[in-house]
């Protein structure tokens, strides 16, 4: 049985491990349904198995539940995600998991990673 303080470092770890994960460059466009600001346009800038950034023109409280529709190699998918930070017009979205989009988003980041690992390859 675990101690209020083994929980808690558990927790974060399990944060900064999600945090961490690593993340791609990929554009498309991005449409974020907000309880508070109805549907917003955007455009994304990276991807990791745990969330997604994108670039919006319109505020989006941090902490909000927002649903994302966008499109990877596989198809659209739609996912609901918390906006956990903000810088200028740059928003980080964290996933909600479990999603049915999950297996969709895993495979679009093991693809990325070999298609950006060849291409900075051929850079050198």
């Amino acid at each position: 049985m675990q101690t209020e303080a083994q929980e808690a470092a558990e927790m974060l770890r399990t944060i900064a491990d999600d945090r961490w994960k690593a993340r791609f460059k990929m554009e498309t466009d991005i449409t974020i349904s907000s309880p508070t600001c109805g549907l917003l346009k955007g455009r994304t800038v990276d991807i990791s198995e745990g969330g997604i950034a994108a670039m919006l023109t319109i505020e989006v409280s941090t902490g909000e539940i927002v649903e994302l529709s966008f499109t990877l190699p596989d198809g659209p998918v739609t996912v609901c995600a918390t906006v956990r930070h903000k810088n200028a017009f740059r928003y980080g979205f964290e996933f909600i998991v479990p999603n049915k989009a999950s297996e969709t988003i895993r495979r679009t980041c093991r693809g990325l990673a070999v298609d950006q690992t060849l291409f900075a390859g051929l850079k050198t």
